[in-house]
């Protein structure tokens, strides 16, 4: 039996809002190897008495906590990192895997479903995107070398679209910065110890793929499937664990073969 030596190490995920999404199938996969895991999801307005994605963790038996932030306020990553030292102790896994992601285009004339690039527009995505992981990073590594730690684990969630397509201007290129600012990380944070690696995502159905565009995906990928939350959760527990201590700076393409062809 593999053991991944993950058990009592603390972890926050970011974007664990929907129980169908990556950041929900993250804590579940994490959880499961004995980490301690705190999510991070967005305000809601009204505010909601639960967080249901938390509540379910907990029932399971897994010691889980969440905090609701804002991850566009530059402090945000202080508010997190307190939070969960506060639940339970210094943080070791990060995973970033938060998106602000409303499509949009250059074209003058949208078509249904896109809005035309814009400063806000722009700033909204990149300030989630960008700005949020870089400042979580920098907050990650402070305390990492504070209490001089020699063991730590940050996980990047990307596209593997990042090289650019029609109507998802501001989303990939917040994404393409996302990857460049996680290698930079991993070239400066390596001798403390940390690795940093990224995960860029084929299609995943956590309930915005429309039947013809699962359908399609499937037909792109050689496994002949779209991407599930688990496949991706997995993949976190390995670059997590201390068979990846060899891994760092590097992008893994999880698409089911789709970016071969």
């Amino acid at each position: 039996m593999i053991d991944p030596r993950l058990r009592g190490r603390v972890a926050v995920i970011t974007g664990a809002d929907s129980p169908l999404g990556i950041g929900a199938a993250t804590a579940r996969a994490l959880a499961r190897q004995g980490c301690k895991v705190v999510l991070v999801s967005r305000p809601r307005t009204p505010p909601e008495p639960t967080d249901h994605v938390c509540d379910a963790l907990r029932a399971d038996g897994v010691e889980a906590d969440s905090v609701a932030v804002d991850l566009a306020d530059p402090s945000a990553a202080g508010v997190v990192f307190e939070h969960a030292e506060g639940c339970f102790g210094p943080v070791e896994i990060l995973v970033n895997n938060a998106a602000h992601h409303v499509p949009d285009t250059f074209r003058a004339d949208p078509v249904r479903g896109l809005v035309a690039v814009e400063a806000a527009g722009l700033d909204a995505h990149h300030a989630v995107n960008t700005r949020a992981p870089a400042l979580l990073i920098a907050e990650f590594h402070r305390r990492h070398l504070r209490r001089r730690a020699s063991w730590g684990r940050i996980i990047s969630i990307s596209t593997d679209a990042v090289p650019g397509t029609a109507g998802e201007v501001s989303h990939l290129a917040s994404k393409h910065a996302l990857e460049s600012l996680s290698r930079s990380a991993a070239a400066e944070l390596g001798s403390a110890g940390t690795t940093v690696n990224i995960i860029a995502c084929g299609p995943v159905q956590t309930g915005w793929l429309s039947e013809h565009a699962t359908a399609r995906a499937a037909e792109l990928s050689p496994l002949g499937r779209v991407g599930r939350p688990d496949d991706i959760a997995d993949l976190v527990v390995f670059l997590a664990s201390h068979q990846a201590r060899w891994l760092t700076g590097q992008t893994l393409y999880a698409g089911g073969g789709k970016r071969m062809l």
